[in-house]
Formats: structure tokens, C-alpha cells, sequence
């Protein structure tokens, strides 16, 4: 257990396990109140009611808090690398930070603006989520073979491209299958006539969740050895 406090470490660990309670807690909570079908309802159903709503914005509100520090931690520590031993133009880097604390600002978005309420503004706020998630850790995948094997193992080169694959695969039938979706509910019934649609969809949508969480995973025994100080400057009158 000392490991995920080791340097930098407990951030993104703090980010899995936070982001991951937040998808459980909410769920469970509104299963309990009979608000989704317990069977594959879309993340964002399961926080959109009282009571679940109000603890889905805010821990997904203080997972994207958690997730923008990872990122642009990450963004630090592969500058510094790159300044040691250049493997990769850092332009790439930036571009990846760039899209990472987009989707951070995004899931805000979607945390704070519920499904029923505000439609149009929580599904722009989700599309920019999985697109600028998606190509963010794609990304970073690519720069982690850049900079294999001085910097990172090979191991976890071909985990995080893996993982990065199956967000690709699964984004595009989420987006896809939801725009097909002529309606906006909680609760669906199997004879209806966009219950695949919504099936297929919600699959996907869970996948690359949970694919996101995985891959922020292997950033933590990167950042044991990354430290982080801010430094005061105080310019005279």
C-alpha cells in the first residue's frame, strides 16, 4: 500500500478509486430508488434524479478536479524527461494536455447539467468527453513508446495501447448508437422500438468509462518517482 503514496503516486490512485466509487455509488443509489433499470442504464441516467444526482455532480465534479492534476502531472514529467533525453517532439505533449483537461472540463459539464434538465448542453458536454479522453490516451500511448525503454517498460507500453484500442473501438458505437436514439429517458422496455440502439450504446459508454480508469491505473507506478513543488515569488512594490 505504501507504493501509492510514494511521490506523485496517490493522484492518479486517488482518481481510479474515487472515479470508480462514484460509478458504483451512483448506480446502486439509483437502482435502489427504482429510477434506471438495473440492466445497462447510460452513466449519466443514473445520476439525473434526486438523491443520486446531487452525489453524482459531486464526486464527478472532484474526479475531474483529480483527473486534470493526473494529467497535467503527466505533462510535466514527460517535459522533464524529454529535456534529459529527447524522444518526441513536445508538441505532442502539449496536444495531449490540451485534450486531456478538455474532457476534464467537459465531465464538469456533464456532472453539473443532468440528461432530463438540459439535454443538448450534458450531450455536447459527453461528446467532448469520450472524444478528447479517447485521442488523449491514444496519445499518450504513442508518447509512452517514444520514450520505451528508458522511461517506461514494455509491458506497460502495449497495456495502455491495448486499452487505448478498445476505446476506439467502443467509442464510435456510442456515439453512433446514441444519435440513432429518437428519445431521451430512464426507463426502457425491450419492445421498444430503440432499445438496441440504447443497449448497444450503454454497453460501450461503460466500456470506455472503465477503460479511462484502467489506464490512468498504469500511471501510478510512473508517478513514485515524480515529485511536484510549487515555489512562492514575492516581487517587491
Amino acid at each position: 500500500m505504501l507504493c501509492f503514496l510514494k511521490g506523485m503516486a496517490f493522484v492518479p490512485f486517488l482518481l481510479v478509486i474515487w472515479s470508480s466509487a462514484a460509478f458504483i455509488i451512483s448506480y446502486l443509489i439509483a437502482v435502489f430508488f427504482g429510477h434506471v433499470n438495473p440492466f445497462l442504464p447510460y452513466i449519466s441516467d443514473t445520476g439525473t434524479i434526486p438523491p443520486e444526482s446531487g452525489i453524482f455532480g459531486f464526486m464527478f465534479n472532484f474526479s475531474a478536479c483529480l483527473g486534470a492534476l493526473t494529467i497535467y502531472t503527466k505533462y510535466k514529467m514527460v517535459e522533464k524527461q524529454n529535456q534529459t533525453c529527447y524522444f518526441s517532439n513536445p508538441v505532442a505533449n502539449l496536444v495531449a494536455l490540451v485534450l486531456g483537461l478538455v474532457a476534464c472540463l467537459a465531465m464538469g459539464i456533464v456532472a453539473s447539467f443532468q440528461a432530463l434538465s438540459l439535454p443538448m448542453i450534458h450531450d455536447g458536454g459527453a461528446l467532448l468527453v469520450f472524444i478528447c479522453g479517447v485521442m488523449y490516451i491514444l496519445l499518450q500511448s504513442i508518447i509512452s513508446y517514444k520514450a520505451c525503454p528508458q522511461w517506461n517498460k514494455r509491458s506497460i507500453c502495449h497495456i495502455r495501447m491495448a486499452i487505448s484500442a478498445v476505446s476506439c473501438t467502443a467509442v464510435i458505437p456510442v456515439i453512433a448508437c446514441a444519435s440513432l436514439i429518437s428519445m431521451t429517458k430512464l426507463q426502457w422496455n425491450p419492445e421498444e422500438m430503440d432499445y438496441t440502439c440504447h443497449v448497444v450504446s450503454a454497453i460501450c459508454e461503460w466500456t470506455v468509462a472503465f477503460s479511462f480508469i484502467f489506464f490512468f491505473l498504469t500511471f501510478v507506478q510512473d508517478f513514485q518517482n515524480v515529485t511536484l513543488k510549487i515555489i512562492t515569488e514575492i516581487n517587491e512594490c
